[in-house]
């Protein structure tokens, strides 16, 4: 009997080959067996499970930091900022001491560049920044209708499109943010109004529950109060009676006055006759 065994990821297959009597028989047989799938790295999009899967996947990454620094005797240390912005740091001697060493390893590997190549390097960004601001400052003076001496007739004619279009878009603009205002000032009327009718209506039957309760509460001030009506009521009849008798006797004694200037002037009538007779 000769066995043949062959291995995949996913499942083994055994081959078995058996003689018997010079005929061969060939027998298969396949055994699956199940194992952990390829999981494919992307961002995870739910929250727990991301969040889950942080925590694990740091805890393991931290154990096998600290395996190697054992095993190995290396040197090492691990920074984690989350997505939170939280830190998670390990060192198996001192995260400076090892920072300070990772930089010193840059320079050596590193060298910085001398000053002569920078400022080689340096004036072709700044040259390239320097031609986009001028261009820029020219496309805002021709919006403004500034420095057009040198455009033709067909920038003329493209600048005016654009110079349109940027009107047409703000008067939109300025429509629609008037509309807006609009809408806004009628909801509030019509809050204004609604509060008004509730404010009057709440008058009226304030009036109404209110018409004359201290009168009809209180019956000793009733009383009090007609009483003092009536009073005031014959106090005005007297005074109206005394000036009426005043100006009956006034009238009188000017009548008495009137009949004896008469007397007067008749009695002079008759002796001045009697005069001139004699």
């Amino acid at each position: 009997m000769v066995f043949f065994s062959f291995c995949s990821l996913s499942n083994h297959i055994h081959l078995v080959v058996s003689v018997f009597g010079g005929q061969e028989k060939t027998k298969i047989s396949k055994r699956i067996i199940m194992g952990r799938g390829k999981i494919e790295i992307k961002k995870i999009e739910n929250l727990n499970s991301r969040q889950v899967t942080f925590s694990k996947r740091r805890t393991g990454l931290l154990k096998k930091a600290k395996e190697l620094s054992v095993l190995c005797d290396a040197e090492v240390a691990v920074i984690i900022f989350s997505s939170t912005g939280k830190l998670y740091e390990f060192s198996n001697t001192s995260m400076e001491h090892t920072l300070s060493r990772y930089s010193r390893g840059l320079e050596m590997d590193y060298p910085q560049h001398s000053s002569d190549d920078l400022a080689v390097e340096a004036p072709d960004d700044v040259n390239a920044l320097k031609n986009e601001l001028a261009k820029l400052r020219v496309a805002y003076l021709r919006m403004l209708g500034k420095d057009l001496e040198d455009l033709s007739l067909k920038e003329l004619q493209i600048l005016e499109d654009q110079m349109s279009e940027g009107i047409l878009a703000v008067k939109d603009k300025k429509e629609e943010v008037l509309l807006e205002q609009l809408k806004k000032s009628k909801i509030q009327e019509q809050k204004a109004l609604l509060e008004n009718e509730a404010l009057h209506k709440q008058l009226d039957e304030i009036r109404r529950t209110c018409k004359s309760p201290f009168l009809e509460f209180n019956p000793l001030e009733k009383k009090f109060l007609l009483s003092s009506s009536k009073a005031v009521s014959t106090s005005a009849s007297e005074e109206n009676e005394h000036s009426d008798t005043s100006l009956h006797l006034g009238l009188s004694t000017e009548v008495r006055r009137k009949r004896k200037s008469q007397k007067i002037n008749h009695t002079c009538n008759d002796s001045g006759s009697q005069v001139a007779s004699e």
